[in-house]
């Protein structure tokens, strides 16, 4: 029998689906396919419409290897799992003749543990951590009428579900709950007893979890635990030859934030009350003593960088960190079996030393490839944060050493190339040659829209110049314009919360006919759905909104930037980063950035057309796009719209897309 070709089974996967083929779709899968017949890396931009999915996923079932998928989103992760892969794997089984298995995999605090959910939570002295036992009914502690709390009525209603869930995945459980609630019973890695000392090791969710994953052809996960599998010696990813990371924009981000440690007094003083009922009193004593001067300084403590670790600050770190080894050494070596499920305790108290004794310990230790620095929050009061300067070498070496990867987002191509991307990924730049460098290439195959005739780029560039923080009356004028041109329909994509708030409150005054919904005044599902069931509506907000909505249609036809999204300019991370590829002798504004700025621009401008029949405006209320060097970087980073600063042609054009809508009834 012959082998099927890729055409045919890619026509088989997309007629499954309900889609229609596209040919940016099969130049996607065919790109992949030779990737991974040759264990090449691929950087493949796919624009919103594609139908990226089955342009890595069937090619990837074809080859027959093992694959990781590791995605940014937990929408994309159940579209593929509850979606895709069903419905790929049985239209691919008659001509493969095969059938794979698939498999999802997180964490280990996503699946509850039911060693938790039975014995309940360790208790700690002066922290009133709630015990589950007595609410769920049970013996003559149970209430008559049940538990009466709002966390007590989770914790039944998740002992319930722990009896009917196969899965034990918390985001199988509908409707959720709290995070205060499920982390009553779920633990950490380090807090896990391990399955061999555990009562309930047999029934384990997350190791039954680990299990499916190590039988499974295609495995989905996210980007977290792709970079725990990459920086942390024991793997917990199954072993692959084929690596497909969607979202991929979103990866170094991602795996930063896996690689950034924090010290707080309160997690230093959570350490010194689990540890202290288990271990000699002068080892407590001494981890005691360290804290109390560790929260002594962080009180005094200004956020900012810390190019060199001052002298107090080294001197209670070196106390602390000698003093969390004290007292780990002493876990491990004392038991006290009056302590109630002491391995339980003793576990949970280990975890939250050991990761005291690690940060306290990095950060004294010191390293030119970390970035040191203090953050103060109104409500949590101060952290000592330490983040590394670059991922780009543990990227290169974890990830391309040992199988083929593809990339895929719909924002790769930055300025006209790939090579921004790929530098923070740590690939040097397409086509350079050498025995250790990865081989690579990026290829763009477009998107199934029409941006010219479907969109325009408006840039205001009669408008006063941004300053820091401060207020902008010229761009609140032309942001109510424009509002009242759109009859509402507005996205307003604003560079910190602040400035989303300050418009909110004055254009709610300005335009009340029309209203304004703000990001943080409800959860952002709900603000979407508003936001997309009533046309006359805006929606402000920050970070999360330029990267995570999705409304086709008439309910976004306007899509407002305030500023060009750069880093602020006293972010310790960026900054430091900046800073070493001047030192190096490149253009640290442009790398850093400007690659940061264009990224988000790119994925803003993505929210304006994600249907065929999308219409709209992309405008930006900053001169600079049109004015400055770097515009045209920027731009070229965008979709491909018909471009104008001319601000009547504008109101023009959003007045009669409005008019539009509205003969159609939206």
């Amino acid at each position: 029998m012959t082998k099927p070709s890729l055409p045919e089974l890619l026509h088989a996967a997309v007629t499954a689906v309900g889609g229609v083929e596209r040919p940016g779709q099969a130049a996607m899968a065919e790109s992949v396919s030779e990737a991974i017949d040759d264990g090449s890396h691929l950087l493949i931009q796919a624009g919103t419409g594609t139908g990226k999915s089955l342009g890595y996923l069937v090619p990837a079932l074809a080859h027959g290897d093992r694959v990781v998928v590791a995605t940014a989103t937990l929408a994309l992760q159940r579209q593929l799992v509850e979606r895709d892969l069903p419905r790929t794997v049985e239209a691919l089984h008659p001509l493969l003749r095969r059938r794979p298995e698939f498999a999802m995999l997180k964490g280990r605090s996503n699946y509850l543990c039911l060693h938790r959910l039975h014995e309940g939570v360790p208790q700690e002295e002066g922290e009133g951590l709630f015990d589950p036992l007595p609410a769920f009914g049970t013996g003559d502690a149970a209430s008559a009428t049940g538990p009466t709390s709002k966390l007590g009525q989770d914790l039944m209603r998740l002992r319930d579900w722990s009896d009917e869930t196969e899965t034990g995945d918390r985001d199988d459980l509908t409707p959720g709950v709290s995070d205060r609630a499920w982390s009553q019973v779920s633990v950490s890695s380090r807090e896990c007893l391990g399955a061999s000392k555990c009562a309930y090791g047999a029934e384990c969710f997350a190791e039954m979890a680990r299990e499916r994953a190590k039988l499974a052809e295609v495995v989905v996960t996210n980007h977290a635990l792709l970079a725990i599998d990459a920086t942390e010696g024991a793997p917990v990813l199954p072993q692959h030859e084929v690596l497909i990371v969607d979202e991929a924009h979103e990866l170094v981000s991602r795996v930063t934030g896996v690689a950034t440690g924090e010290l707080t007094p309160g997690q230093v003083n959570r350490a010194v009350r689990r540890a202290a009922k288990l271990v000699d009193e002068k080892a407590a004593d001494k981890l005691q003593t360290a804290a109390e001067g560790f929260e002594r300084l962080m009180e005094l403590a200004l956020p900012g960088r810390l190019d060199e670790v001052p002298e107090d600050l080294g001197y209670a770190l070196l106390a602390l960190r000698d003093a969390a080894r004290t007292v780990i050494s002493a876990l491990g070596a004392t038991r006290d079996k009056s302590v109630q499920d002491e391995d339980a305790v003793r576990k949970h108290a280990l975890a939250s030393v050991e990761s005291v004794h690690e940060v306290a310990e990095r950060i004294s230790h010191g390293s030119e490839y970390d970035v040191v620095w203090y953050e103060r929050h109104d409500r949590f009061g101060a952290s000592l944060r330490v983040a590394p300067l670059s991922v780009s070498g543990l990227l290169r070496e974890k990830l391309f050493a040992e199988r083929s990867v593809v990339l895929t987002s719909a924002t790769l191509r930055l300025g006209g190339d790939f090579n921004g991307v790929g530098a923070s990924l740590g690939l040097a730049p397409e086509g350079t040659k050498g025995d250790d460098l990865p081989v690579w290439k990026g290829v763009d195959v477009g998107s199934p829209f029409d941006y010219p005739r479907q969109g325009i780029l408006y840039v205001a560039k009669h408008l006063s110049r941004p300053v820091r923080d401060g207020g902008r009356d010229d761009m609140l004028d032309e942001l109510t314009e424009l509002i009242r041109a759109a009859g509402g329909r507005t996205l307003g994509l604003f560079s910190s919360m602040r400035a989303a708030q300050l418009a909110a409150e004055e254009l709610r005054s300005r335009i009340p006919e029309f209203p304004i919904l703000l990001q943080g005044e409800e959860t952002l599902g709900e603000l979407i759905k508003s936001f997309a069931a009533d046309p006359r509506t805006c929606l402000f907000g920050t970070l999360s909104l330029w990267q995570g909505v999705d409304v086709p249609g008439p309910s976004c036809q306007l899509v407002v930037m305030d500023k060009i999204p750069f880093p602020r300019p006293d972010d310790p991370l960026m900054s430091a980063r900046q800073k070493a590829v001047e030192e190096a002798g490149g253009n640290g504004f442009m790398a850093v950035a400007a690659t940061h700025a264009a990224l988000l621009m790119a994925q803003g401008a993505g929210r304006l057309v994600r249907a065929t029949a999308d219409r709209g405006v992309v405008a930006v209320l900053d001169q600079r796009l049109a004015t400055a060097r770097y515009g045209s970087y920027l731009k070229a980073s965008l979709p491909d719209f018909w471009y104008t600063t001319d601000r009547h042609q504008v109101r023009r054009s959003l007045a009669a897309i409005d008019a539009a809508a509205k003969a159609e009834g939206a």
